[in-house]
């Protein structure tokens, strides 16, 4: 749950919007359109500033609170907030908050515009690390607000597939620069351009796969499994809990999956679809035992403290992965980005609690659609 604020930003030629009579044309126009989104839109308060400008509230429901200012210079800048609960879809989508910027810039003749960062605010709990990133949508060009107080822009032109699964809300992205970008919950995951990511996690060219087996824990976009498997592994077992991700993943990023999500099992490996605690717990149980385990789960959270479901996810997996390798075998994740100095630590101090002990060294990486260098861990057993 979190308060969700919009930002519109447009520059208008500043003859249209010299006298008081053509500021309250432009505000026309930017209601008419607002009302296509908000139908119930309601004018509380306006008025006209000392500086030779237009300021105007207005509200639906008294619930969603939109300001509107045009600056007589032809500077146009609308404000919408409004809470949003868990499990609710955003008032604005993709399409629609396009729609609202085209149509106002195309209208107004606006010599630029575009739709700024949706923020997130008063839900630090939830935050997660620096590729965490709450899209927001324009044309040409796309920014993304990151977590970690950066805020970059992406050069996004499509949305390219939308859907909501039991676990998440999924969308593929088109970046003109960095292709197509996998977006969980909001959240940057992978993109076409990042194959450095995947090489640096599975250590290429310093560990030898040939032969050896494998457990993937997450991985749904295929690209781990898709570069593991040219490197000759006995076997591998992938553990998934999201079949849609996979789906679209198989159909519009395959350039960094390949085919290997068009089936869940062959010689070479198995994806099984369901929560991979409990199917962890069932190889404990077995006596199963991996050469390598990848954690390709949940960022490192960005707290102040180790603490909290996310947390505990964490050293669950932790737990349950050292009870699955062989004792020569070797755990592999991300962490996230360098910069994100306290929660590296946290992290480091949970895995220097293990029972029994374990040592771990560390790689970086830039990756491309995180716009950052990235950490990555190696961890055996000490």
């Amino acid at each position: 749950m979190a308060l969700q604020t919009i930002l519109f930003d447009f520059t208008l030629d500043a003859e249209k919007t010299a006298t008081s009579s053509q500021r309250q044309d432009v505000a026309r126009v930017v209601r008419n359109e607002l009302e296509h989104v908000f139908s119930q839109l309601e004018l509380a308060y306006s008025m006209e500033s000392l500086d030779g400008g237009y300021f105007a509230v207005l509200h639906e429901n008294k619930e969603t609170i939109i300001t509107c200012r045009i600056f007589q210079q032809g500077l146009l800048t609308i404000n919408v907030e409004y809470y949003l609960a868990d499990g609710k879809e955003p008032l604005m989508s993709f399409d629609t908050g396009k729609r609202v910027e085209n149509a106002i810039a195309k209208k107004l003749n606006a010599l630029w515009g575009q739709k700024l960062p949706t923020l997130k605010r008063g839900d630090v709990a939830r935050y997660f690390p620096s590729s965490a990133c709450m899209y927001t949508f324009s044309s040409p060009k796309v920014i993304a607000s990151m977590q970690n107080e950066r805020i970059i822009e992406y050069d996004i032109d499509t949305l390219v597939y939308e859907a909501r699964s039991p676990f998440q809300k999924i969308q593929i992205m088109h970046s003109k620069t960095l292709g197509n970008m996998l977006i969980l919950d909001e959240l940057q995951n992978i993109a076409e351009s990042d194959l450095i990511y995947t090489e640096t996690l599975m250590g290429r060219g310093i560990e030898n796969y040939e032969g050896k087996e494998i457990c993937i824990l997450g991985g749904g976009d295929g690209a781990l499994l898709y570069e593991l498997l040219k490197e000759k592994p006995k076997h591998v077992v992938m553990l998934e809990i999201d079949e849609l991700v996979m789906q679209a993943c198989n159909k519009y990023l395959n350039t960094i999956c390949g085919d290997v999500l068009e089936k869940r099992k062959t010689e070479q490996y198995e994806i099984i679809v369901g929560d991979c605690v409990e199917y962890m717990k069932k190889f404990i149980a077995d006596g199963r035992k991996f050469d390598y385990v990848f954690g390709d789960l949940t960022d490192i959270p960005i707290s102040g403290a180790p603490i909290g479901e996310c947390w505990d996810f964490i050293r669950t997996i932790f737990e349950h992965s050292f009870k699955l390798l062989k004792p020569d075998g070797k755990f592999l994740t991300h962490g996230n980005g360098t910069s994100c100095l306290e929660s590296l630590q946290l992290f480091e101090d949970q895995l220097r609690l293990l029972k029994p002990k374990v040592k771990f060294t560390t790689s970086k990486a830039f990756v491309p659609s995180f716009m950052e260098e990235w950490l990555f861990y190696q961890v055996t057993f000490a």
